[in-house]
């Protein structure tokens, strides 16, 4: 699968504004790579519709997942 380098200017736009209008979410995800997040630790996401309806669902960190984010920190810089 080939990479699209102006799909990637496009995410990296994306991102930058999103970071502009959520600005505790970058900060929040910083901080939890940085201090939290390990082998064994799990992750729960949440959704909450506007109706109010929930959908919920969580993972347990593996060894693999932690390689996926340290190739992430990299691209990253």
């Amino acid at each position: 699968m080939a990479i699209n380098p102006m799909e990637l200017l496009k995410l990296r736009e994306r991102l930058q504004i999103f970071a502009g209008q959520h600005p505790r979410v970058p900060a929040f995800l910083q901080d939890v790579g940085t201090n939290g997040v390990r082998e064994g630790s799990v992750i729960e996401l949440r959704v909450t519709t506007p109706e109010g309806r929930s959908y919920v669902t969580n993972i347990k960190v593996t060894a693999e997942d932690m390689e996926t984010v340290e190739i992430l920190k990299r691209i990253k810089g």
